[in-house]
């Protein structure tokens, strides 16, 4: 794939999706800037790994959810790099309960570290990236914000909220030459799924037209071509990465 733009940051990238993220985008020359909250051993690792590879990466420590601290990065970096040609918002969390016993702030808590981050990221980058008028984001939602889960109002809220916030931002940065998109990933196989009984994996890819998880890797190759120049005529879309299990 070819990109036109030379780094990016990744939040969230310290292990899982996100690591395979960083590293991927590495592997086509790109600059990474891997993100952690509080695992800094773990981006160190991630760090370490892409530049074993031949790959160039930098380790930037912050919450998301924390606006100044997530201005201060994104300046930081160009200040360090002179621009920001991509950014991947991919850190979120879950704190899951069914809805009767789920009080506002477990609510608001997902909502802010999941929704509110990535429009704080996504408005940031739109400030940098304005002046070149050349950037791409990807944004990480999923499956649950297309079809709702029960005992994840707040999680399915959050990642419904990105998906609709992307389209947004796709039409007021599109004619400053940036893009954004979504990416909806389905179950994917990670350190969480690898816990599940084998029964329990069964019954899930028995729900999957493919059969299977997907892998991270499958994840990371979908943002990179959203960011890419091969998708350079795409914004505002939603890439769904669930093997077919929901087609709607």
């Amino acid at each position: 794939m070819k990109f036109s733009g030379k780094n990016v940051l990744v939040t969230g990238s310290s292990r899982g999706i996100g690591a395979e993220i960083a590293k991927t985008l590495a592997s086509f020359g790109l600059k990474v800037w891997i993100n952690y909250r509080s695992g800094a051993a773990e981006a160190d690792a991630v760090k370490e790994a892409i530049e074993a590879d031949g790959g160039s990466a930098a380790v930037i420590g912050f919450d998301v959810s924390d606006e100044a601290a997530f201005v201060d990065a994104i300046k930081t970096i160009v200040d360090s790099d002179g621009e920001l040609s991509y950014l991947v918002n991919n850190a979120g969390i879950t704190n899951d309960k069914l809805a009767l016993r789920m009080k506002t702030d477990d609510f608001m808590s997902v909502v802010n570290a999941n929704l509110t981050s990535t429009f704080i990221g996504s408005r940031e980058f739109f400030k940098a990236a304005r002046k070149k008028k050349f950037g791409a984001v990807v944004n990480i939602a999923s499956i649950v914000g297309e079809t709702g889960n029960a005992g994840q109002t707040n999680y399915t809220a959050s990642k419904g909220g990105v998906i609709a916030m992307t389209k947004s931002f796709a039409i007021e940065a599109a004619t400053s030459g940036i893009r954004y998109n979504t990416i909806t990933p389905g179950f994917i196989s990670t350190e969480m799924t690898e816990i599940l009984s084998d029964e329990v994996k069964a019954g899930i890819n028995a729900k999957i037209p493919m059969n299977r998880m997907g892998e991270a890797r499958e994840v990371a190759q979908a943002t990179a071509f959203l960011l890419s120049d091969y998708s350079s005529y795409i914004t505002g879309e939603t890439l769904k990465v669930n093997g077919g299990m929901n087609m709607a």
